[in-house]
C-alpha cells in the first residue's frame, strides 16, 4: 500500500488487518519516521484461512516497510532510515493525480540510493511508461509504478511486458557489473 495520507500512523493497524503486506508512507507526512517504521514492523499482517467452516486469523510476519519522498525532498533525508526499510520510493511527479509528466531530474536520487544501498528495493512512481522506464532502470530502480501508460494503452499487456523486461534486463546488467 502506498499511503498518500497526512497521518500515516493512524492507518497501520487497519491496513495490516485488511491484509496489506507492504506499507509505504511519505517521509514528509510524519514527525517521527523511526517510530512509524517500528509500528509497521510490529503490526504483522493478518491472513484468514478457512478450515472446515472455521475461520482462523494468524500472523504471517511483519509488514514490509516502504518510505517515499516527494520531488522537493532531498534524498539524504531518507538515508537515516534506509537500513530499517525494505523499499525506498522516489516520486517522479508531484503526488496527487495521474497522467503527469515524468521528472527526469529525480533520477540522480535513484542513482544515489542504488549506490549507497545496493540491496535496497528502489521504486519510482509517476510518469513511468515505455518512453521513460529505461531511465528509471538505468538509474537503479528495480520496481516501478506505471498507471496511465498501461491504462491508456490499446494493448496493456504488451506495455506491461515491455516495462517488466526493461527492469529485468537492467537488474541483470547491474548484477554482472558488480
Amino acid at each position: 500500500m502506498h499511503m498518500m495520507v497526512s497521518k500515516p500512523e493512524q492507518w497501520v493497524k487497519p491496513m495490516a488487518v485488511a491484509g496489506a503486506n507492504q506499507y509505504t508512507f511519505h517521509l514528509e507526512a510524519t514527525e517521527n519516521p523511526g517510530a512509524l517504521i517500528k509500528d509497521i514492523r510490529e503490526n504483522g499482517m493478518k491472513s484468514c484461512s478457512v478450515t472446515q467452516a472455521e475461520v482462523q486469523w494468524h500472523s504471517q510476519g511483519p509488514l514490509q516497510v516502504g518510505l517515499a519522498i516527494k520531488p522537493g525532498t532531498s534524498v539524504e533525508y531518507l538515508a537515516p532510515w534506509a537500513n530499517q526499510i525494505d523499499m525506498a520510493l522516489v516520486m517522479t511527479v508531484e503526488p496527487g493525480f495521474g497522467g503527469q509528466k515524468f521528472m527526469e531530474d529525480m533520477m540522480p536520487k535513484v542513482h544515489w540510493l542504488r549506490t549507497q544501498f545496493p540491496s535496497l528495493d528502489i521504486e519510482v512512481d509517476g510518469g513511468v511508461g515505455p518512453d521513460t522506464v529505461h531511465k528509471c532502470a538505468e538509474a537503479g530502480a528495480n520496481m516501478i509504478v506505471s498507471g496511465s501508460a498501461i491504462m491508456r494503452s490499446e494493448d496493456p499487456r504488451s506495455v506491461i511486458n515491455l516495462l517488466r523486461n526493461v527492469c529485468s534486463e537492467a537488474a541483470q546488467k547491474r548484477s554482472l557489473d558488480r
